[in-house]
């Protein structure tokens, strides 16, 4: 992530996912699934109004001393698109070929559906992108 965020607690999915869009529903409790078997770890609410399903967590410091803490990967099943977090550079350019049809911003790729996702590629990014922060920041499990 490329702000530092506060996360605001642990995210209970049956009250989290009846506050989506309907048409989000299904698909973020896939993602929750994938994401949650990728890091072995449970989701916690991050961003304005606990709108991102976050796991994991990293504490930064840059040499210039801003530091922060952010979410490892997670996501934000927002109406338009469906907004990936930590996997921008993990697998590179190959990867993002592989997993689909997308876009990508800075720090986030954007999904129009799920089903238009390469799951396994996504699994892969998962679970590299996890591995590329924990290379470089102290990461924690909540």
């Amino acid at each position: 992530m490329s702000q530092a965020t506060v996360p605001s607690g642990a995210l209970d999915p049956a009250t989290w996912l009846a506050a989506l869009e309907p048409e989000r529903r299904e698909e973020a409790a896939r993602l929750l699934a994938i994401f949650g078997e990728e890091t072995g770890w449970e989701p916690r609410t991050w961003g304005p109004g606990g709108t991102q399903a976050g796991f994991g967590r990293y504490v930064y410091r840059y040499d210039s001393g801003h530091g922060g803490e952010g979410h490892v990967v997670g996501f934000s099943p927002r109406k338009p698109e469906i907004s990936l977090y930590g996997l921008t550079s993990a697998l590179g350019a190959a990867a993002l070929e592989g997993l689909g049809k997308h876009r990508a911003g800075k720090s986030c790729l954007y999904v129009k559906r799920l089903a238009l996702v390469d799951e396994r590629v996504l699994r892969g990014m998962i679970r590299a992108g996890v591995e590329e922060t924990r290379a470089r920041w102290p990461v924690h499990p909540v």
